[in-house]
Formats: structure tokens, C-alpha cells, sequence
């Protein structure tokens, strides 16, 4: 497809016509790196005394794995207005997004039922249950346990939550002016921030993490891929490098993982309460650099055939790496830790890997096929 600008915008200056490419190969490999992420944060765990095996090579850098989440809400934004069409029904727009999300996400709980809830004795009640299969469980602060089902389906109810606003939002964001759009965005994350402080003082930890994995103070991560994307497609460049970026964040990474040890107690504190809406602008500045590459022809290794496959398995891999990693922790126990777990990593990740390539293959794409040829006109 080939146009800039997009219906119902107001005439600005800088405004010029570009070509948008149907398919963005780097963010496809970009959503493996951050499935990875997610994937390391996990098996190495939040502390020396968490995760299937440590590493301390890794940990505890390995922490902000956690974050690879908020990259995928600003992707999401991001993709969801740069490929959307004018016109098209919102009927339409939620029927292909129930086929992207839902197969999968129904034949990945199913080996969870026995993992976590029957082996593994994890507690549980029908209505938190039920209410993760449709994904709506951090909608309400009555789900017990806060992850159930698939624990790491949590994200996919705070995608299902900007799914159903998605259609009238980006009907309203074509009528802005793009300065005013990144006005709204930085007002979101300001209130991101400001939100994160506010019940870390006020509110006890477990309401607090409720709070913060709640689909309407992820908005702003949305809210800020979105308004990229169309401040890109309407013909804005940024000077930006994948490269010092990359720099930028394992800097930040560093002061951030040892704030206690290196400022004060207050300083640490907001640096904590600052970190969801500092990964969302680190993330959406990286996806703007690849984006701007490959439309200028640069197409670098995240372009490569392994790594788009890697990112087309990536949602599979997402959603069954923590199955994998209670099994190896109910069947092994957890290891012993030393920096060898590295190579142990690898090797589990590789597992999934697999199994990622099997749920794309026979569950994923056949589904999402399925899906396309019964779509409403």
C-alpha cells in the first residue's frame, strides 16, 4: 500500500507522501528479542532464590526482561495503526484480532490445566478461570490467583482491552494534529508515572500489582506506538540509530538494576515508579529507527529468514515458555546456581523454540486460515 496521508487528517506542512510497506520484517524479529526477554527474566527469576535456574552472569540485568511486556503493548499500538484501513468495520477489525489471539491462546491453556493447576497444585477457583480463557482476568481486582489459567496470558487481557477501543480511537486520532497527539501521549505517560507512585504509597502490594497490570494504565504504552505510527506515516523522520539506542538502554539497564546501591532511597523510588513509561519511549524510539530503515532499503539481521520466522513464532513461544518452566521446576527442582544455567537457558529456550514452531504450524496459522475464510462482510 502506498500513502501517507491518512483519511479525515488535517493539512499540515510537513506532511509528505511515503510509501508504507504492507510487512515490517525487523519488528517481526523485534518481537522474538522481546518474547526472549520475557523468557530470560523468567528462568533466571526476580531474585538469587527465584526462576528455574540463576545465573548470576546474568541476573540481575536479566530483571528487565520483564519489561519486554511494555514493549509489546507500544508494538501493538504501533502495528494496529499502521496497518489499519480506512473504513473497515470494526466487526471486521475485532473479528481478525479474536483469530490472531484466541486459538492459540485456548490450545496453550490447555497443557497449563495440568501443569500449574492439576500437577502442580496451584490454587484456583472457576470464575478467575473462566474469566482468563476470555480474557478479561486483570479487568477485575477479585481474580484469584492474579495469573490464572495461562499465567502469562495477563497481557493478552490488557491487549483485549485496547482491542475494543482500538476502532474508535483511531477514528479519533486521524482528526488531530500530530502535535497534539504527542501531546495526549506524553500526558499518558506522565499519568503512567504518576499512577505507579501513587499506589506504590498507597495501596498494599498485591493491589498495587493488580493496579499496574490493569488494561487502562497500560493505555499510555498503546497510546504512544499509536501516535508514532501515524506521525511516521504522515511523512516525519527522526534522527535516530538502532545502535546508540541499544547503547542508551543497557546504560540505563545498569543504573537501573543497582539504584539502591548508587542513589538515594527517594531517587531509587522514582526511578522504580518511572521505569514502565521510560521502556515504552526507549521501545517505541527502537521501532521507529528499524521501521525507517527498512523503509529505506537498510535491511539489517533482524530481517533475516531466521529471525522473522523466530518473530512469527514468537506469540507461541511467548505463551508456552512458562508451562515449560514450571515443568522443569516441578519434575527437576530448581537448579543450583552457577553461570553453566547460561548454557541450560539456551537449551531450554531452544526447546520452546520447537514447540513454538509446532503451535505456529499446526494450531496458529491453520486457525487464523480457518478464521479468514469465515470473516463478516
Amino acid at each position: 500500500m502506498t500513502t501517507a496521508l491518512l483519511p479525515h487528517q488535517p493539512p499540515l506542512k510537513h506532511r509528505t507522501t511515503t510509501t508504507r510497506a504492507d510487512r515490517l520484517d525487523a519488528l517481526t524479529g523485534l518481537r522474538f528479542l522481546a518474547a526472549l526477554a520475557v523468557f530470560t527474566h523468567h528462568f533466571t527469576g526476580a531474585s538469587p532464590s527465584g526462576g528455574v535456574a540463576h545465573a548470576p552472569a546474568l541476573f540481575p540485568y536479566s530483571t528487565m526482561g520483564v519489561n519486554g511486556v511494555g514493549f509489546f503493548f507500544v508494538l501493538s499500538g504501533f502495528l494496529l495503526a499502521w496497518g489499519h484501513r480506512a473504513g473497515t468495520p470494526a466487526r471486521v477489525f475485532y473479528w481478525r484480532r479474536a483469530g490472531r489471539i484466541l486459538p492459540l491462546h485456548l490450545a496453550a491453556t490447555v497443557p497449563c490445566i495440568w501443569v500449574f493447576h492439576v500437577w502442580g497444585g496451584v490454587p484456583w477457583d472457576l470464575p478467575s478461570f473462566l474469566a482468563s480463557l476470555v480474557l478479561v482476568q486483570t479487568w477485575f481486582p477479585g481474580v484469584v490467583p492474579m495469573f490464572p489459567g495461562n499465567g502469562v496470558a495477563w497481557t493478552l487481557s490488557v491487549e483485549m482491552f485496547f482491542y475494543l477501543l482500538f476502532p474508535f480511537v483511531i477514528r479519533g486520532a486521524y482528526r488531530l494534529r500530530t502535535r497534539t497527539l504527542f501531546a495526549l501521549a506524553g500526558a499518558g505517560l506522565v499519568a503512567m508515572w504518576a499512577v505507579n507512585w501513587w499506589a506504590a504509597t498507597h495501596l498494599s502490594p498485591f493491589d498495587c500489582e493488580w493496579l499496574m497490570r490493569n488494561p487502562v494504565t497500560r493505555l499510555p504504552e498503546f497510546a504512544l506506538g499509536t501516535t508514532l505510527a501515524l506521525a511516521v506515516g504522515r511523512g516525519l523522520r527522526f534522527p535516530l540509530r538502532p545502535g546508540v539506542l541499544a547503547a542508551a538502554f543497557a546504560a540505563c539497564t545498569v543504573g537501573y538494576v543497582h539504584r539502591g546501591d548508587w542513589l538515594t532511597a527517594a531517587a531509587a523510588e522514582q526511578l522504580d515508579w518511572t521505569v514502565r513509561p521510560l521502556v515504552a519511549v526507549f521501545s517505541v524510539l527502537v521501532i521507529v529507527a528499524y521501521v525507517q530503515r527498512e523503509r529505506d532499503g537498510r535491511r539489517g539481521w533482524l530481517c533475516t529468514p531466521l529471525m522473522v520466522r523466530l518473530g512469527a513464532w514468537s506469540y507461541a513461544f511467548y505463551l508456552l515458555h512458562q508451562t515449560v518452566n514450571r515443568l522443569i521446576l516441578d519434575h527437576w527442582g530448581r537448579a543450583v546456581p552457577t553461570d553453566r544455567n547460561v548454557f541450560t537457558l539456551i537449551g531450554v529456550a531452544a526447546v520452546v523454540v520447537g514447540l513454538s514452531w509446532a503451535a505456529y504450524t499446526y494450531v496458529e496459522e491453520p486457525a487464523r486460515r480457518w478464521w479468514t475464510r469465515h470473516q463478516p462482510t
